[in-house]
């Protein structure tokens, strides 16, 4: 309970911080991003417990990929991924780069803790 309470206020946190910064010139907007692929976080925390992947999460995927058009989109969804991922323990990233798959989108790029998202296009 007070680790699932600490992380919604890690989340609540990060979210703050990041609507109250400014955002890049892309369309997609880090709110965006967030509302995208929350529900994904539990499914990666919990390495793919339950099976398969939620609707919900596969839906926000596929909804960011296809707002995601330019490569500006792509590297602010990055960054944004980047920055909230830093703050809730347990990603398992390998999963993370497999679930665009599993959902029928094919992403150019794998994601890390580290990625360097000027590399994104």
């Amino acid at each position: 309970m007070a680790s699932s309470m600490s992380l919604k206020l890690a989340f609540v946190a990060v979210l703050c911080l990041v609507v109250g910064a400014p955002q890049a010139q892309g369309a997609i907007t880090c709110g965006q991003v967030i509302s995208d692929l929350t529900p994904c976080i539990a499914y990666v925390r919990s390495n793919g417990a339950g099976g398969s992947v939620p609707a919900p999460c596969c839906n926000g995927i596929r909804s960011l990929n296809n707002a995601a058009r330019t490569t500006l989109d792509h590297q602010s969804a990055c960054n944004c991924i980047k920055g909230v991922t830093a703050s809730i323990p347990g990603i398992n990233f390998g999963l993370t780069n497999r679930l665009p798959g599993m959902c029928g989108v094919n992403i150019p790029y794998k994601f890390s803790a580290t990625i360097d998202c000027k590399s994104v296009k």
